[in-house]
């Protein structure tokens, strides 16, 4: 005997409850892969003052599960409510972790694996529909999952700063054809819808949606490369203040930048080290590892400038058949690895040019994955904005001394990248996976 034909409604809940189930285990396997590829040295070390120690994140990310889908949504008695203050991101700047009573990699571990046993059986029973903000669509999930996988990404870039032999491994991008494309693409001026007001799982400073006018521009069709980077260090990019902002100069004097971090010079040929291994710059890859003040500097040299983050978005969702705004560059559906390299599946960008499944209806290629791309903008709400749940996400961010990046890096998962998800840092930042492309104005 069969039960009572499943409703819209229920189909939807049960949809929205498999994707976070999904979400979720998709990410435990990439956190125990970060946390237990290296032995207990290497987890409670700080292997730089700006990042945690592995350990700290793991149980971090356990804290931050307990705090939203226990408590919060399931309004459970808290498991260690000691070990709050020390997990929290805002009481303890990263430098100053080391010196917590922090749980052990065991005690971390154990803990995580509590707080996802009883997630799991929250998750099983939760009210996807006409409940809280925080239950609809199954948003809180979401929001632990896109959580959980930007810490991955945080201890991708701490493993990526460890000294040492490689502890993690992974196939290289299959090889792509020479791209021999146009350089640039021309944006069309005219509106567009930014941002978003209906992606279920979107985080705050992504909406609401609103119309943006934007003026005709051109724009590169793929990030900019090593290759084309080396140009710039070549002909004296580094030594002519003529490039830069009077504060990235300041910042070069300073800090004595003279290529992106992690490269060095032997003889006659430029090397990098990638997790654990020296290798020659590919002068084919999207440049990585590159400030703001350096992304900016590099535009002007080559007579153009960074793209507004408006023009990017706009770059990489505008349709021109329908006027309208998609979520991708290639349309709706999530991304496969033949639209982006995402997800840590490699541990580098793909060459300039590569999946072309992802290009969007104007041309542009690997607006998602591969690279964080820096834009001209300073991180901003947009109007309308109301923080959630917590304004500690974006609002205590907003203002001139962050930038945004926008488009995801090959270290992002499918779930923590959209065409209107902003990120944004310091511009003196670089150990981030950190890229760009360049753009300049259409002549009217």
């Amino acid at each position: 005997m069969t039960g009572p034909r499943p409703t819209d409604h229920d189909i939807d809940a049960e949809a929205f409850r498999e994707r976070a189930l999904t979400s979720l285990v998709r990410a435990r396997e990439r956190t125990t892969l970060l946390t237990t590829c290296v032995e207990e040295p290497d987890l409670t070390a700080q292997h730089s003052p700006l990042m945690s120690p592995l350990v700290w994140d793991l149980a971090h990310i356990g804290n931050q599960e307990e705090l939203w889908l226990l408590r919060a949504v399931a309004g459970q008695d808290a498991i260690r409510p000691e070990i709050d203050s020390l997990y929290d991101a805002f009481e303890h700047p990263r430098a100053e972790r080391p010196t917590l009573p922090l749980l052990s990699p065991h005690e971390a571990r154990s803990y995580a694996a509590e707080v996802r046993g009883r997630a799991l059986d929250v998750l099983e029973s939760a009210a996807f529909r006409g409940t809280t903000r925080l239950t609809d669509a199954g948003f809180a999930f979401g929001m632990i999952a896109q959580h959980e996988q930007q810490h991955d990404e945080t201890m991708l870039i701490t493993h990526q700063l460890r000294k040492g032999p490689p502890a993690l491994t992974a196939p290289d991008p299959v090889p792509a054809p020479l791209f021999t494309g146009p350089a640039e693409v021309l944006v069309p001026g005219g509106p567009f819808t930014m941002g978003t007001s209906d992606e279920p799982w979107a985080l705050d400073n992504e909406g609401p949606a609103h119309t943006r006018e934007v003026a005709p521009f051109f724009i590169d069709t793929t990030p900019v490369t090593n290759g084309a980077y080396l140009r710039f260090i070549e002909d004296g990019g580094y030594d002519d203040p003529r490039w830069w902002t009077a504060d990235g100069w300041a910042h070069v004097r300073r800090t004595s930048l003279r290529a992106p971090l992690f490269w060095r010079r032997d003889g006659g040929q430029w090397l990098r080290r990638r997790f654990g291994t020296v290798e020659a710059v590919p002068h084919e890859e999207p440049v990585l590892h590159v400030c703001w003040y350096e992304a900016d500097a590099y535009a002007r040299w080559a007579g153009r400038r960074l793209p507004t983050e408006a023009e990017w978005e706009k770059a990489a969702r505008f349709d021109p058949a329908t006027g309208g705004s998609t979520r991708y560059p290639w349309g709706d559906a999530d991304p496969g690895p033949e639209q982006a390299n995402l997800g840590q599946r490699h541990l580098r960008p793909a060459p300039a040019g590569s999946c072309p499944g992802g290009e969007s209806p104007l041309g542009v290629r690997q607006l998602i994955g591969d690279v964080w791309e820096w834009t001209a903008s300073d991180f901003l709400p947009y109007p309308g904005f109301r923080a959630f749940p917590y304004k500690e996400y974006s609002e205590v961010f907003f203002g001139p001394e962050h930038k945004v990046l926008r488009g995801g890096s090959f270290a992002v998962d499918a779930v923590a990248c959209r065409g209107t998800f902003r990120n944004w840092d310091l511009p003196v930042r670089r150990q981030i996976f950190s890229g760009f492309r360049t753009a300049r104005s259409a002549a009217l």
